[in-house]
């Protein structure tokens, strides 16, 4: 127990046999219980924490049958832990990547009632750009962004951190098994904590780089399939957050924003385009005059207010959302 709350980590693990046993001996002692989650693995690590099991009764080794992903190891750990009732749930990674020593710093805010879910920051280090890998460090800057935007969290960063506590009742509130199963996983539960409005909190923690580790992230596949899920996020929040489950005028801001700005720009793109071509491609003196006609100056100056009014609203609509959701810092 830590500050008598029961405390259970979750450690996902894929081909971690270097490793996995270093991320079980150096667990805080008062970790109540260890659930290992291996995702089918293809090396020794099953064998390696089934070893670990037999010798302490606070190891739980679970084994996939099939291969689900970092996100669907998670959400399998996070089943048992609410099955065993623990207070607070953590995740720690099976390739030793999060400083055990600094498991306190992510359980606290949690147990102290801050917030119902705490999640390392590696960038409050003036020495992350060193540490980390710069394709790694931007590639978590630009989706930290577009987390931002999704989950309406706005004062969170290093969205991909994968070193998080989790409270009981957030757990038992949200549905675990709707959260995407892969890499995506933590900006997807970020997007579900708030449309359920769980206050959340970033705490600093060292980046642990060149222990062993290896990483499979392609950043060329993930930052595309990530963009994607995170605008479904986006969209997905602001229907249940801002119409189902309450409303706010904030709905219609991004609506016109995002109808105004790019069929503003497409339309000014069309209008240079005919100004500076239209003579030469259109030979039809009746479909050149019409074509003139909607490439006017005063068009372009329409067009021009449109796509400026349109910047001005996404704006305004980020900035309510910002107001509505900061009272979960």
């Amino acid at each position: 127990m830590y500050k008598n709350k029961t405390i259970a980590v979750v450690v996902p693990a894929y081909n971690e046999e270097k490793l996995i046993g270093k991320v079980i001996e150096t667990m805080p002692n008062f970790v109540d219980k260890i659930i290992v989650v291996d995702d089918l693995s293809k090396d020794k690590t099953f064998q390696i924490a089934s070893e670990y099991a037999k010798h302490s009764n606070r190891i739980i080794l679970i084994r996939h049958e099939d291969n689900r992903g970092v996100g669907g190891a998670i959400t399998t750990g996070y089943h048992k832990a609410v099955e065993l009732e623990m207070d607070v749930t953590a995740v720690m990674a099976g390739d030793y990547q999060m400083d055990p020593t600094e498991l306190h710093t992510v359980l606290s805010p949690v147990i102290e009632g801050k917030c119902d879910y705490c999640k390392g920051n590696r960038l409050f280090s003036g020495q992350a750009w060193e540490m980390i890998p710069h394709y790694r460090y931007l590639g978590n800057a630009f989706l930290t962004l577009l987390t931002k935007i999704a989950s309406g969290y706005w004062h969170i960063t290093d969205s991909q951190t994968g070193y998080t506590a989790i409270s009981l009742k957030a757990l038992t509130t949200i549905q675990l098994d709707k959260l995407y199963k892969r890499y995506g996983y933590p900006n997807h539960l970020l997007v579900m904590l708030n449309i359920y409005h769980f206050p959340v909190q970033d705490v600093p923690v060292r980046p642990v780089y060149g222990v062993g580790e290896k990483s499979g992230i392609k950043l060329h596949k993930v930052i595309p399939t990530l963009s994607w899920l995170l605008t479904k996020c986006f969209f997905w929040r602001l229907k249940e957050k801002y119409i189902i489950r309450d409303f706010h005028p904030l709905v219609f801001f991004y609506l016109y924003s995002l109808l105004s700005i790019p069929i503003g720009t497409a339309y000014l793109f069309f209008i240079i385009f005919m100004r500076i071509f239209g003579r030469c491609i259109i030979a039809n003196k009746t479909a050149l005059k019409i074509i003139m006609t909607m490439s006017t100056p005063a068009a372009l100056i329409l067009t021009i207010f449109i796509i400026l009014s349109g910047i001005q609203m996404l704006f305004f609509a980020m900035w309510f959302d910002m107001e509505y959701n900061k009272e979960l810092k």
